[in-house]
């Protein structure tokens, strides 16, 4: 076969085409053929054995349609690769989700364990108590019937012998010798037929258990519950009055329906809410939530002053649709056909006890109220400072502004004071305890944001054990916790009990007091967690609760509770007996607008914080009023907890400006 020769006339040019190297450009119709053209309409490279197909198609050079698809690959790929730190923060927080119930379950795991251990050994104790208790009673029992036995096995014997006697007597032949001893027998057998014997039982058989175990087996069979729902904060809803348009002082309204994560609505409750309403310089509204176990919410708030506001409302920790919500609070004057004027003026106007709800007002001074606001002389034992100046007040200093660094604060909440001269502050919204020296020098801080034991969710009480231990009410995870001095987690009790710890305290024989603002009762704990006492139910009764906020111990050791909704303050017992009460709703000397903390001086007097009228109150141990802690040159904004301080002064966490102060207070 010959070789194949080129044609003298066949062009360099046209061998380029027809032999280009093979995969650069190479159609992938036709071997050996380049690819110059890209059709748009099919989408593929066209040589020129190929572009007759395509001739109705529009039609580019290749190299702009490389280009372009280049370009709009690279776009592609920055798309996606910009959702990588949304799918990397993603990943973190469900791993992060992940490990917390990891950790949940094996903390529900041990209170488990603990629980059943302990009701295992209090089964054994109570069935010592019971075999102890039967082998007593059958002693006594047994004892007088073997007694009983014992004397008749005698009477018995000594019948049966001198009837023998008398027998072999009466078989013999009658004589002069027999008569002697016939004699003696006469005798013994009269005694015999006389003697007492107790022929009638002295004792009974008796012996029977009452075990009612039905109800316990029933009670066993539903002991415990592991609680959960399948909502998530992406998929759940809020509607509403409550969040459209508000008035100053009355209540208002918002429903929360809880969702899967494919929309269907979750029937049932128990779900981790949240809701705070806020000014735009931080939380300053508490409000209440009502649970229906259907899925659905109920969040229940008042507003006590006009203007712009927010409604933070979360699930787990996640905003829900829509949330945070923008809220206008407008406010309405109830004006009666006496009054004279409706000007703005009227705000500042003296109230009375019978002031409309809508024409209260927060921040206000008690010193430039009404009689009786500045502290006198007689009511406290020492003779004020100076008060030629008008807005003088006790103030010695203050701590704090909003942020999250060390010394500052988010709606604080709890306040403590130790023996040891240290300010001990529950920084609710960023999940941690602060410390300070009783001059406002910070110490130290601790607290990790988080739902495993030893973190911190949102602690809102606190209080000092006399072991030096700092005890935290951890409102969102449902339990109290107890650290160190210097901050080392511990323990934590009442989980599995608690629904919404507020306020703690200790009483004179170092127990726990817990103030559950959500289940409207008091638990009192021995610090190994033991439930020692409760009382209290939700409702405005004199043992009752509504919304109930901090607690104090008096030298009694009787508890002071206050109680939020119902404006007022009850003093009991340890066993939860009413001792007294005093305070209703109002802004006059003695009356409340929410109460929230409470503390006890060394004579007995009680010291409140006023939340809804911005101002300290002293009471006497009976529940009368004394006077005011004047605050009128810095005015309190909604304050929450409240201690006396190792030297005498009174410390307040001043929720809506974001700071503690502290106070003189003469004792």
């Amino acid at each position: 076969m010959e070789a194949h020769q080129h044609s003298p006339d066949s062009s360099s040019e046209e061998c380029t085409v027809l032999e280009a190297p093979p995969g650069k450009n190479a159609c992938l119709q036709h071997a050996g053929k380049v690819a110059e053209l890209f059709c748009s309409a099919c989408e593929c490279a066209l040589c020129e054995d190929c572009v007759p197909d395509h001739e109705e198609h529009p039609q580019v050079a290749l190299s702009q349609a490389l280009e372009q698809h280049r370009s709009s690959l690279q776009e592609r790929l920055g798309g996606v690769q910009n959702r990588l730190p949304q799918i990397s923060d993603a990943l973190s927080f469900v791993k992060e989700i992940l490990q917390q119930l990891t950790n949940q379950r094996a903390s529900i795991e041990e209170d488990i364990q603990s629980s059943f251990e302990d009701l295992h050994k209090q089964l054994d104790v109570r069935k010592s108590v019971l075999l102890m208790e039967l082998e007593v009673t059958y002693g006594l029992k047994q004892k007088v019937l073997q007694a009983q036995v014992d004397s008749l096995v005698r009477g018995e014997g000594d019948i049966e012998a001198s009837c023998t006697q008398t027998e072999e007597a009466l078989a013999g032949e009658a004589c002069v010798a027999s008569l002697q001893a016939e004699q003696e027998l006469r005798e013994r057998l009269g005694e015999l037929a006389g003697l007492g014997l107790p022929c009638q039982p002295e004792e009974n058989d008796q012996l029977d258990l009452l075990l009612e175990t039905d109800g316990l087996r029933k009670s066993i069979h539903n002991l415990g519950t592991i609680v959960t729902t399948s909502a998530v904060a992406s998929q759940s809803e809020a509607m509403g009055a409550g969040l459209e348009q508000c008035v100053v002082g009355h209540p208002a309204s918002v429903t929360i329906v809880t969702r899967d994560k494919s929309g269907g609505a979750c029937k049932s409750g128990n779900a981790i809410l949240s809701a705070e309403v806020f000014t735009p310089d931080g939380s300053i509204v508490d409000g209440e939530i009502v649970d229906h176990k259907n899925g659905t919410y109920e969040f229940v708030y008042t507003v006590p002053k006009e203007g712009d506001f927010s409604l933070a409302l979360r699930l787990y920790d996640q905003h829900i649709k829509g949330s945070p919500f923008k809220l206008t609070i407008n406010r309405v004057l109830e004006v009666s056909p006496s009054t004279t004027t409706a000007t703005n003026s009227a705000a500042y106007a003296t109230p009375s006890t019978g002031s409309s709800e809508g024409a209260k007002r927060r921040g206000k001074s008690p010193g430039q109220k009404k009689k009786g606001s500045k502290r006198a002389s007689s009511a406290l034992g020492t003779p004020r400072r100076k008060t030629q100046n008008p807005i003088e007040d006790d103030l010695i200093f203050r701590i704090g502004t909003k942020g999250r660094n060390k010394g500052e604060f988010t709606n604080l909440q709890g306040v403590a004071a130790s023996s040891s001269g240290r300010i001990i502050i529950a920084d609710s919204n960023n999940q941690c305890v602060q410390i300070f020296s009783n001059e406002g020098e910070f110490k130290s801080r601790f607290g990790l944001r988080g739902r495993s034991p030893g973190q911190l969710q949102r602690p809102t009480g606190v209080a000092v054990h006399p072991t030096g231990d700092i005890i935290i009410a951890d409102y969102d995870n449902k339990w109290v916790s107890i650290f160190t001095s210097e901050g080392k987690y511990k323990a934590k009790l009442g989980s599995g009990r608690l629904m919404g710890p507020k306020g703690v305290s200790v009483d004179q024989n170092g127990h726990v007091i817990v103030v559950d603002n959500k289940a409207c009762t008091v638990f009192i704990f021995q610090l190994t967690g033991k439930l020692i006492a409760k009382f209290g139910s939700r409702g405005n009764g004199d043992k009752q609760f509504a919304g109930p906020h901090f607690a104090a111990v008096n030298n009694n050791n009787e508890i002071i509770v206050t109680d939020f909704h119902n404006h007022s303050v009850k003093v009991f017992t340890p066993e939860g007996e009413l001792v007294l009460k005093f305070g209703s709703n109002g802004e006059g000397n003695g009356q409340f607008n929410a109460p929230t903390g409470v503390a006890v001086d060394v004579n007995g007097n009680i010291i409140v914080a006023d939340w809804g009228n911005s101002r300290i109150q002293v009471f006497d141990g009976s529940g009368s009023f004394l006077s005011y802690i004047n605050t009128s040159a810095d005015p309190l904004y909604g304050p929450q907890g409240l201690a006396l301080t190792s030297d005498g002064h009174v410390v307040v966490a001043d929720s809506g400006n974001h700071c503690f102060k502290v106070y003189r207070y003469l004792q």
